[in-house]
């Protein structure tokens, strides 16, 4: 099952945007789901993740971004505050692909990549 974003735009630093992530078709199975971003000419890197242990954040993000979901909704929420320029980049959601999640945040255990949507914030 495909996942898929949207939300993404162009804000000015200090400015907020919510990401949202819901399964195409389906309901989200995984005991994980992480939000990554890519930058151009920069790696995937990980910004949040939510599961039973509740949510993590990399330090570049934590305080800023809060990651939830709505059951109800099947859908994942990104919401980012005070953005800065170096926010920029596209955003992706991904599922957990194991069975127990144990707090990884290696893009490589995640899987059912969405075609990300872009963010970006000006100064």
């Amino acid at each position: 099952v495909q996942l898929v974003e949207s939300g993404g735009g162009s804000v000015q630093a200090g400015g907020s945007l919510r990401l949202s992530c819901a399964p195409s078709t389906g309901t989200f199975s995984s005991p994980a789901v992480a939000w990554f971003r890519q930058a151009p000419g920069r790696e995937r890197e990980f910004v949040a993740a939510i599961s039973s242990r509740g949510a993590a954040y990399p330090g570049s993000v934590k305080g800023r971004f809060t990651i939830s979901r709505d059951n109800a909704k099947n859908t994942v929420w990104l919401e980012m505050d005070s953005l800065k320029s170096e926010d920029t980049a596209v955003y992706y959601c991904a599922a957990f692909q194991g069975i127990t999640y144990t707090g990884s945040v290696r893009d490589t255990d995640f899987g059912s990549w969405g075609q990300g949507t872009q963010v970006t914030v000006s100064s």
